[in-house]
Order: structure tokens, then C-alpha cells, then sequence
């Protein structure tokens, strides 16, 4: 069996859909279908998230913006008759409920269990349109099988129990089809979680592992792993092949191709990784995959824009040392914070994050109790996997650098953006 996962690019209209279905009908494989929320679903919920929790009067005109983009798709690939009018109704009835009740303390909480409605619509519909067009397919609500603990927004799956409940729903005893979401999980308390941010690539190899998949897909709109953003530079090319372990380095460094936890469950049982086009099916695109010979690689350039660069002093003088980094850490930590680079000195300890506008402010008060903080926002951080002198001179020519690191591979900048 395979599995396949397309994002949210992929599924943001009704074409989308359609070609999705055109896609996954020329499959004979036992295949299971891993979806994201549909187009800027995501953020168009954070949205109501937002609004909801800090009790703004915008919350209908932002619930109303995610019913109109989504009935807008449905109107363009059924008739008004199918029983996908009614599913939504249901859903979007079971969403009503929750945002007339009164929000916990708890943001991340809140923010999972509404967030989380992106991907059931868009599975929903991407299942009952496949059934409508004859391509019979069994829909699986992903938190019923992945289940993971209550770190909110951060979900850490259960690999065992989780195991157990996928075979058991995933046997393919009446059906070579299961259309389910990326994204989110459950506990064993039925709460709804997340995996961060674009962690649908991340359930998709949960599954492949769990089901000993022959491959895993991951349906993009580029051709395969690029070596560069094509909207920020010219001359890119495709890598067609790469190690899991340059994988691996490539997403931490934010290369968008791939969530970070992606592919370790796919490299423990040697499971191929493809990236390829929806936009051009036909092609190859991309394999990681574990190679014994070496692989040659091109410059890859990443550049991460929403970071912060904070710089940290303690108020008292006394060294960064492993007592202070651990306190740090572990505030950053409760506040679900990326951290993207560190660089530290004797009386001063720096850090670009990822900027997330929900608890920043709060995160700054706590840290001025013991240090003295200065932030830069609005900063970029470009890193160069296997560079040269030549494209660092490039790259960088008259701009203000902030922090550099650079190792026998790559070189890491903080500018502004």
C-alpha cells in the first residue's frame, strides 16, 4: 500500500479537488489519502481563534469568511442536492457550539480544537466528492487512531497505541481507499490536538510506519525539493535525489518542503519519501531515500522570514551557563517557541525564534524579570546549505548581518528582512 499526502495548495479550490481525484484514480495500490485544510484555512481559523479567545467582536465576520470559501468550493462540485450540504451544516453547527461557550485559560487548547475543523472539512468534502465522481473511498476521522498527549499544539504521539488503532481501522478489508487529515490527533481523553504547523507530512510518515507502506507522496505545486524558493531567486533547479539525513538538515533549517519530524519514522523502515507536482502529475520529482553512495549536491538556499532576534543579558551579570540556559529553555518551551539559532557569549546569550504574535508580549514580560531584553523584529534568517565564498558575497553584499555562523557545510545569516 502507499500513501499520499496532499497540502492545502493542492485542495484550495474546486480544481483542486478535481485533480486531486484525476490523481488518486489512476492509483491501483491499496492507498491511503492524507489531506490538509483547505488553501489559507489555517490562518483564516486563527483568525476566529484570535477572536474568540480575546472575546473581539469580529468572531462572526471571521467564522463567516471560513463558511463562505468552503460552500463556495462545495457549490462548484456538487449539486445542491448531496448530502454534502448536510455535513456541513453539522460541522459548522458543532464549531457554532464551541465558540458560544465561554474560552478556558488555556489559548493552545482552544486554539487545537478549532483549528482542527479546517482539515475535517476539507477531508469531508474531498471523501464525499470522490464518492460522487465513483471513486468509492472509507473517510477516518485521524483522531480516533493517532492519539497523542495533551501538549496542546505540540502534540507527542502514542507510536504504540496509536499503531494498535490505525491497523485496526486501516485493514482494507472493504475498501483500497481511506481519505483521512494531516495535522491533528487526539488523546485518550477524545481532546482534539495538533502537530505543528505543517504536520501533515508528519502523519502521513506516522501512517506509512505504522502501516509498513510501500511509499510515501507528498503532492506539492513545485516540481520536487528545489534547492531555492522560486518566488525569491532565479536559476533554481530541482534535487532529485537526497539523503534522509540531508533532509533532516534541510528541514530544520526551515526548508518548507518537509515537516521536521517527518522523517525519522519513514527512515526506521527505510521508506521512500517522493515529492512531486500535482500541477505536473507525469513527472518524477524528488526521492529522499537512504543512498550509499555519495549524492552530490547543489547550493540550497532557505530563507525564513517572521523571526525575532532576542538578546538576553542577565540583569545580576552573571555567565550564561548551563544553569541560566536551562531556565531559558524551559520558558521558551512552555511557550511552544521555535528556536531557529543560538549564539551565546559570557554575559549575553542571543536567539532568533519564530515571531508569534499570541504570546510574545507576555513571553518578553516574563524574561525581563532576569534579563535584560532587546529584540529585533521583523528579521530573516537565510541559511546556505554547501556553500561557497562566492555565493556568501552574493547573497549578503551590502546588507546588515546581525549574527553569522558558519560550519564546514553551512552558513547561517540573521538580517533584516
Amino acid at each position: 500500500m502507499k500513501v499520499y499526502k496532499f497540502g492545502g495548495a493542492s485542495v484550495k479550490s474546486a480544481q483542486g479537488v478535481q485533480n486531486l481525484k484525476e490523481i488518486v484514480g489512476k492509483e491501483t495500490d491499496n492507498l491511503v489519502v492524507v489531506v490538509s485544510a483547505m488553501g489559507k484555512t489555517t490562518n483564516m481559523l486563527e483568525a476566529v481563534v484570535g477572536s474568540y479567545f480575546n472575546r473581539k467582536p469580529d468572531l462572526a465576520q471571521n467564522l463567516q469568511t471560513v463558511k463562505d470559501f468552503h460552500y463556495q468550493i462545495v457549490d462548484a462540485l456538487f449539486e445542491k442536492k448531496e448530502n454534502i450540504y448536510v455535513s456541513l451544516a453539522e460541522i459548522f453547527s458543532e464549531l457554532k457550539s464551541i465558540l458560544e461557550q465561554k474560552p478556558s485559560l488555556s489559548y493552545d487548547f482552544e486554539y487545537d480544537r478549532i483549528v482542527s475543523f479546517g482539515e475535517i472539512l476539507s477531508t469531508k468534502i474531498v471523501s464525499e466528492y470522490l464518492n460522487f465522481t465513483g471513486l468509492k473511498n472509507n473517510f477516518i476521522d485521524i483522531r480516533t487512531c493517532l492519539k497523542s498527549d495533551d501538549n496542546y499544539r505540540e502534540g507527542n504521539i502514542n507510536f504504540a497505541l496509536s499503531e494498535q488503532f490505525v491497523r485496526e481501522n486501516m485493514n482494507f478489508s472493504d475498501t483500497k481507499l481511506y481519505i483521512t487529515q494531516g495535522f491533528i490527533a487526539g488523546t485518550i481523553t477524545n481532546q482534539t490536538t495538533t502537530l505543528g504547523r505543517e504536520g501533515s507530512d508528519y502523519t502521513a510518515a506516522l501512517l506509512a510506519s505504522m502501516l509498513d507502506a510501500e511509499s510515501v507522496t507528498i503532492w506539492k505545486d513545485v516540481p520536487g525539493v528545489m534547492n531555492a524558493d522560486p518566488k525569491l531567486y532565479t536559476d533554481v533547479k530541482i534535487i532529485p535525489r537526497l539523503s534522509y539525513k540531508e533532509a533532516i538538515e534541510l528541514s530544520y533549517c526551515g526548508a518548507s518542503v518537509i515537516h521536521p519530524k517527518t522523517v525519522k519514522p519513514l527512515k526506521n523502515k527505510k521508506i521512500p519519501l517522493l515529492v512531486r507536482s500535482f500541477v505536473e502529475p507525469e513527472k518524477t520529482g524528488s526521492i529522499i531515500n537512504e543512498f550509499t553512495e555519495k549524492v552530490d549536491m547543489p547550493p540550497i538556499y532557505i530563507n525564513k522570514a517572521n523571526q525575532v532576534l532576542l538578546t538576553l543579558t542577565p540583569r545580576d551579570f552573571s555567565f550564561i551557563a548551563e544553569e541560566k540556559l536551562s531556565s531559558i529553555f524551559s520558558l521558551l518551551a512552555s511557550y511552544k517557541v521555535k528556536v531557529s539559532l543560538i549564539q551565546t557569549s559570557a554575559i549575553s546569550f542571543s536567539l532568533c525564534i519564530d515571531y508569534n504574535l499570541a504570546t510574545f508580549n507576555k513571553m518578553i514580560s516574563e524574561l525581563q524579570d532576569d534579563y535584560e531584553v532587546l529584540y529585533n523584529t521583523d528579521v530573516e534568517l537565510i541559511t546556505v546549505r554547501h556553500y561557497t565564498k562566492e555565493i556568501m558575497d552574493k547573497l549578503i553584499g551590502e546588507k546588515t548581518v546581525f549574527v553569522e555562523q558558519r560550519s564546514r557545510l553551512t552558513v547561517r545569516f540573521v538580517v533584516p528582512a
